[in-house]
């Protein structure tokens, strides 16, 4: 089986960047929503943290792109080095 390092990693990418998203928006109509969660992220990721301003959510939803794009990746990597070496490694979609 192929496994696609591009695929797996925009995979984790959207889905922790709209995972940020959707909190960070839905902290906006309820700041009680969340917060503890923000506040917990804010100490990775500088700057989204819980003030309640777009800005700040674009860029947590950012931050959780760039990292879920990373973890896919090395998630990818150990899969492929655990299934059996180089026969199984993709960069397209095939």
């Amino acid at each position: 089986m192929r496994v696609s390092l591009r695929s797996i990693s925009l995979s984790f990418a959207v889905l922790w960047g709209f995972a940020m998203l959707f909190v960070g928006i839905a902290h906006l109509a309820d700041p009680r929503y969340g917060a503890q969660f923000l506040a917990m992220m804010s100490s990775v990721y500088p700057g989204a943290d819980t003030a309640p301003t777009m800005g700040r959510v674009l860029l947590g939803a950012l931050y959780g792109f760039g990292d879920g794009a990373v973890a896919g990746l090395l998630f990818g990597l150990l899969y492929h080095g655990f299934a059996g070496g180089a026969h199984g490694l993709s960069g397209s979609k095939s």
